[in-house]
């Protein structure tokens, strides 16, 4: 069962993201997004298989004294996997990289998902996850015509196994 460290929006200024998901799940055959019944969030690392207590103290040293990081995006990118992936872009993902970066000084690496890894991680809060090929094109047509210009403050870090989203633990930012 994999494991993630993920960074949630748990507030009242959600609505942006949950309108994206709706309008991008008609390129679905169901609504990924929602079907996670999870909130908008963007995920810091992945692993296959760790101990859940290393989680935690990352987890824990990393942001237990962190205040809630408002992150502006600026418009909607795509990874071309077997089902394409649609996902807001942050306007400016230097502090994101920095958070990312102190998670890896705390837990090896090399023990994360290789698209979590430092050389490879790409910072976003997905969309929708699951468009077949055959609506690609409409999909990729609405992102480009979509602003996607929104912030969302998120206040949440939760060490999570999936699937299902199960939370393992939460720490809450400081407001």
């Amino acid at each position: 069962m994999p494991y993630a460290i993920v960074l949630k929006c748990a507030n009242d200024n959600a609505a942006p993201v949950l309108d994206l998901w709706r309008e991008a799940s008609r390129f679905e055959a169901a609504p990924s997004m929602e079907a996670l019944n999870y909130a908008p969030h963007l995920t810091l690392a992945v692993y296959a298989d760790i101990a859940p207590s290393l989680l935690f103290a990352a987890a824990e040293k990393v942001f237990g004294a962190m205040r809630s990081l408002p992150i502006e995006f600026s418009g909607i990118g795509h990874f071309p996997n077997e089902m394409l992936v649609l996902w807001a872009r942050p306007a400016d993902d230097r502090i994101l990289k920095n958070i990312h970066a102190a998670i890896h000084d705390e837990i090896d690496p090399a023990l994360c998902h290789e698209h979590s890894r430092p050389d490879r991680w790409v910072p976003h809060c997905t969309i929708a996850m699951k468009i077949p090929s055959g609506s690609a094109d409409q999909a990729l047509k609405w992102a480009a015509a979509t602003p996607g210009r929104f912030t969302l403050t998120f206040n949440v870090v939760d060490c999570i196994s999936f699937p299902p989203v199960e939370v393992l633990r939460e720490v809450k930012l400081l407001p």
